[in-house]
């Protein structure tokens, strides 16, 4: 595997930041894990939206594994 740079993840979450908070959430990245998947926390209304999951796949991992492939999958973590 590639190595991931954690300063295009920071940039991804930056570009799809707006979006989350115009609804009065946000997201932060936490770590990276060795087999792939990048870890986040949840912020905000997002924190305990009941639509929190399909934001976390269909918005912020869409958008990391877009534009960095070698992701596996995010995780939210609290």
């Amino acid at each position: 595997m590639n190595k991931i740079n954690i300063e295009k993840i920071h940039s991804v979450l930056n570009s799809i930041r707006p979006f989350l908070k115009a609804d009065g959430g946000d997201v932060e990245f936490v770590k990276l894990l060795p087999e792939g998947i990048v870890e986040v926390k949840l912020l905000g209304a997002c924190f305990d939206c009941p639509l929190s999951q399909m934001t976390l796949r269909a918005g912020i991992e869409r958008a990391l594994l877009n534009e960095i492939p070698e992701i596996r999958r995010v995780e939210a973590v609290s």
